[in-house]
């Protein structure tokens, strides 16, 4: 077994794409303690999320709204930038975690982009509150997708 180091926090998965259960649930109790931290004075909508590479590192993201609506950026962006920064490229899975009861917040679409940009392979977890979760892969989550190797295809001649 592999250890997942976030800062002081510590997780053990199997090493494979499948994640434990108990990974899983760390997973996203990571993400909605980063929820927490959201900088959201307008919408009052609190996101977080918790990015686990295949190194078995956690990086944690919480939405952060801007006067300017449309320059604040989703947690999903939050973490995978920080993980970017960091080196990291791979990737596991990524929980995302809100407020909403009555149902699982899913990525907005330029957060679902931003995630197929680091291939389709790789499990998002949508939670409650409560924990319950929905695991899809990011080719479920955008079908039909647009990434970096559609920019080597073959095109027609101008």
């Amino acid at each position: 077994m592999d250890e997942v180091k976030s800062g002081q926090r510590k997780i053990r998965d199997e090493g494979s794409r499948d994640l434990s259960s108990e990974t899983v649930q760390k997973l996203i109790l990571q993400s909605q303690e980063a929820k927490k931290k959201a900088y959201c004075p307008y919408s009052q909508f609190r996101v977080g999320a918790a990015l686990l590479t295949v190194d078995n590192v956690v990086f944690t993201g919480c939405n952060v709204e801007n006067a300017c609506y449309n320059l604040g950026i989703c947690a999903e962006r939050v973490a995978i930038s920080k993980a970017v920064s960091e080196g990291y490229k791979n990737f596991k899975a990524i929980a995302v975690a809100s407020d909403v009861k009555d149902h699982m917040v899913s990525p907005c679409g330029g957060c679902r982009q931003f995630i197929r940009e680091f291939g389709t392979d790789w499990d998002v977890y949508l939670s409650h509150p409560d924990g319950t979760y929905r695991k899809m892969t990011v080719e479920e989550l955008l079908p039909f997708s647009f990434g970096p190797e559609d920019l080597s295809k073959k095109r027609v001649a101008h």
